[in-house]
């Protein structure tokens, strides 16, 4: 069984209710509005049928739902998502064997409830957040509480990069040009979220804390000297704050803790980085995702590359089977 673990999708009720909110969200929700797979059932049943022994976690899609609407709407948004999610799961156990949860994270008090109640009455395996919540970063005293509650129910947190054009490339403009925003944009964003909340002492403050990093952790991989060696001299290059402490504070080596982010396959068919991301997390950490249906055709074509990929990989048949099923089964703790 391959059980691809982020999948983006909009019941029919939330698709419908973003409409509503905000039928004209640029960027972003001008590109979730023209894929029919994510909110076209018999679509993507023909995508998935394409594949044998394969299986959906599904989640929502960006744009966050924080950037639609206020904190007086997104709790009922975040509901409407996670009822239409569950009811899937429910229709369709064999396609979707569980669903991760979206939270109203402009509204963090209710953001905790609608935790208790997606995953312990609706069975979430999960819950979703993204890098930054309308520009706040997530390591702020008024988020601990969600990380707390996921570390207390030991199930993961898949965390989504968020940016959009409005954050420029340099400081002289006022948006960000030619879509650097996505291409380098998420992948940095990822970056800085592992950061923060790694220097913010969250592993040590909550030791059940399993973070599920999108696209192979976007930088940190790639940048293991910088990360590693190049970060072992922090606040040497620092004149108007002292962070020369910060590092002894924690209880491991700081280097360990990037490394106990966990770290998805959706890397639109880059075998290299696939294999950088699986050298650096190693294969217990690594989890098999395609990013479904963000791909040029619309369907297939990234789950079919990222198979492929993993199927080309030079490693034991006991690691790729923990990549495509086993750490999923485990984490998510699917039957």
């Amino acid at each position: 069984m391959k059980i691809d673990i982020f999948n983006h999708i909009f019941p029919k009720g939330y698709f419908d209710k973003m409409l509503e909110v905000a039928p004209n969200f640029k960027d972003m929700g001008k590109r979730v509005r023209g894929v029919p797979v994510l909110y076209d059932l018999d679509e993507r049943f023909r995508v998935m049928d394409k594949f044998e022994d394969y299986a959906q976690v599904i989640c929502l899609a960006a744009p966050p739902i924080e950037v639609l609407a206020g904190p007086e709407k997104t709790p009922e948004m975040a509901k409407i998502a996670n009822d239409g999610m569950a009811e899937y799961v429910s229709r369709y156990p064999d396609r979707f064997p569980g669903f991760i949860a979206s939270l109203p994270m402009n509204n963090p008090e209710a953001a905790v409830e609608e935790i208790s109640r997606a995953i312990v009455q609706l069975k979430a395996v999960g819950i979703q957040v993204f890098t930054n919540v309308n520009g706040k970063p997530l390591d702020l005293p008024e988020f601990k509480p969600i990380f707390k509650r996921m570390s207390e129910l030991d199930l993961p947190i898949w965390l989504h990069p968020a940016r959009g054009a409005n954050f420029p490339d340099y400081l002289t403009e006022n948006s960000s040009k030619y879509e650097i925003w996505w291409t380098f944009g998420w992948p940095y964003e990822t970056s800085v979220a592992m950061a923060r909340l790694v220097f913010g002492y969250y592993f040590d403050e909550f030791p059940n804390l399993r973070i599920i990093t999108h696209h192979m952790g976007g930088m940190i991989p790639y940048f293991e000297g910088r990360v590693g060696p190049g970060w072992s001299q922090l606040g040497k290059r620092t004149s108007d704050e002292d962070y020369t402490g910060i590092l002894k504070k924690l209880k491991r080596p700081h280097m360990e803790y990037f490394k106990m982010f966990l770290a998805d396959t959706a890397l639109f068919g880059s075998v290299s980085a696939t294999k950088c991301g699986l050298d650096f997390f190693g294969a217990d950490n690594v989890l098999f995702a395609s990013d479904s249906p963000f791909d040029p055709e619309k369907g297939p074509a990234y789950i079919r590359e990222t198979i492929k990929i993993i199927d080309s990989l030079p490693i034991q048949e006991s690691d790729r089977q923990k990549i495509y099923e086993g750490n999923a089964r485990r984490l998510l703790k699917l039957k």
